[in-house]
């Protein structure tokens, strides 16, 4: 394993290198501002770490192209955790020690990132959140900022949970894997959904090993609950989706989905197809939110993410990742420093105008302004990746000032929506 790790690390070296002489010429020579990351490009939050990995390269050039931060080239290193936790602390243990950079940005994802919170708080080094859920929550380091349209666990589950409360559901099940994840949320949700007056009928965790979902389906449809919370990650969400397809869940049922990571990525997507139909689902972004610098830079992104053979549409965690760059390169403009403390501070006090919108963050770093898509699935068609640009596929439901249809139910009547 020792060295396996070290060839991978050596081979991230060597890409790290490239990058910062093809966007600078003599960055190098030129004293460049280092900003490193780990970022899944292989395991199961590969495919989606691809794609933020492309954006922030693309924020990198972009901001070279203008001449650098404070008339320095920007050197960007990045390695490959390979979706696994354990590689984490060791990465960033490299990060600061042999590469010597001055800022940090996290790895996508809860799993990858909770690890690396202790070291960071012990250097005292400002770290940029990526799509990570209540990593911060027990470490309370005070320069972690989460790029995340979400907040606490009532929150991200308050669009799907007051859908299926307005449906006139009265009962829940929970499924939920084993990690640090699911387990924040679910744990989190759990008190929101004893508040509203729902009775838990099934709560069941699995492995995050677990491919076969059959046993597991079989077992909410025969608790008979009407709505079904699921806290999954990628690959289990498709096996998931596939196994309710396969087997139903029974014509009680209102809703179903929440909190599955993965539906929002291109390539799960397109294989599921009308597998989709019904399941309300979160999301960061869909077609016809206004945010018109998600559009323009979506434009520039899918030439690239097509050449590179990755997700094309880009929706999830692209945009968020760009807006990553775009708040340092505010942040360090405006303080003419990159020393973490005052970035930390200028985070803490100022709103961030990026292309997902303004950002504000809390007392814990986390997202004040919090804008998270609840919406759901209609009229999908198989094996059909364009069907996904039209704001018709993906109804939102939530927030208000987003919504663009009503909540069908049951989920079978909604399955069947156009």
């Amino acid at each position: 394993m020792d060295m396996i790790r070290r060839k991978l690390l050596g081979a991230a070296s060597a890409v790290a290198l490239v990058a910062g002489l093809a966007t600078g010429g003599n960055a190098l020579a030129a004293d460049p501002i280092k900003i490193g990351m780990s970022m899944p490009q292989t395991g199961g939050l590969g495919g989606g770490g691809k794609a933020a990995l492309l954006a922030l390269r693309m924020w990198v050039e972009d901001v070279n192209a203008k001449g650098g931060l404070l008339g320095r080239k920007v050197e960007f290193i990045y390695y490959d955790d390979q979706s696994n936790p354990a590689n984490t602390p060791g990465i960033y243990t490299k990060l600061l020690d042999v590469d010597k950079v001055d800022l940090l940005i996290a790895p996508y994802a809860t799993g990858p990132t909770a690890p690396i919170m202790p070291l960071v708080k012990q250097r005292q080094k400002l770290l940029m959140g990526n799509f990570s859920f209540q990593v911060n929550a027990k470490t309370k380091h005070d320069m972690w900022f989460n790029n995340s349209p979400w907040n606490t666990a009532e929150g991200w589950a308050k669009g799907f949970m007051e859908a299926g409360k307005a449906s006139g559901a009265k009962t829940v099940a929970i499924l939920a894997e084993d990690g640090e994840f699911a387990q924040n949320l679910a744990d989190g949700a759990r008190p929101y959904f004893k508040n509203l007056g729902l009775d838990v009928v099934y709560d069941q965790n699995y492995p995050p090993t677990t491919k076969d979902f059959s046993s597991l389906v079989r077992s909410i449809r025969a608790s008979k609950a009407e709505i079904v919370f699921i806290a999954s990650y990628p690959g289990a969400s498709a096996a998931i989706v596939n196994s309710i397809a396969e087997i139903g869940l029974g014509s009680q049922v209102k809703i179903v989905g929440g909190a599955m990571v993965g539906l929002q990525f291109t390539p799960i997507a397109v294989n599921l197809g009308s597998k989709l139909n019904g399941i309300t689902n979160y999301h960061v972004y869909v077609p016809g939110m206004p945010l018109p610098g998600v559009e323009a830079f979506l434009k520039r992104y899918t030439p690239r993410a097509k050449a590179e053979k990755i997700d094309e549409l880009g929706y999830y965690l692209p945009p968020f990742n760009y807006a990553i760059g775009e708040m340092l390169e505010q942040a360090i403009n405006a303080t003419k420093s990159i020393d973490d403390r005052k970035l930390a501070d200028y985070f803490r006090k100022n709103e961030m105008q990026t292309i997902v919108g303004p950002v504000r963050f809390d007392e814990n770093g986390e997202r004040a302004n919090v804008r998270l898509v609840t919406a759901q699935f209609r009229g999908i068609k198989d094996k059909d990746q364009e069907q996904f640009r039209s704001p018709t596929k993906q109804v939102v439901l939530s927030p208000a000032a987003d919504k663009t249809g009503e909540f069908i139910f049951p989920y079978s009547k909604a399955a069947d929506a156009k």
